[in-house]
């Protein structure tokens, strides 16, 4: 599971690391029952604090998407693919609607926007 921190971005460094765990669950690139790395090995390989990675995996079990299992660790809960899918559907939507919203107030028109949007698809 590769992570990639991006300070300038705007968003805080704890949601980038809950957004990028939620999608690599929603893509399947980390299973139900699957470990994540510890604290400190995620710390260690995004050069973060240790409290910022704890505080992100804290939402995720708060959020139900990681449990710990004593002596173990962190791993991903059984009903996390479902839950994951949903958010990434959620965030993908929000987004897309803030980019049309930009395009009609710049003055395009819905042609112009499917047509965009049929290239980017391309």
């Amino acid at each position: 599971m590769l992570f990639h921190i991006q300070s300038s971005n705007g968003l805080a460094i704890y949601d980038q690391v809950v957004r990028q765990i939620k999608f690599a669950v929603a893509n399947r690139a980390v299973q139900a029952g699957e470990l994540v790395p510890s604290v400190r090995e995620l710390a260690k390989q995004l050069a973060i604090n240790p409290n910022t990675v704890s505080r992100a995996y804290r939402q995720l079990q708060d959020e139900g998407v990681l449990e710990s299992v004593r002596g173990m660790g962190m791993q991903v809960t059984a009903r996390a693919l479902d839950q994951c899918r949903q958010a990434r559907l959620e965030l993908i939507r929000a987004r897309l609607q803030d980019v049309l919203e930009e395009a009609r107030q710049s003055g395009l028109s819905g042609d112009d926007i499917r047509r965009l949007v049929d290239e980017s698809l391309a």
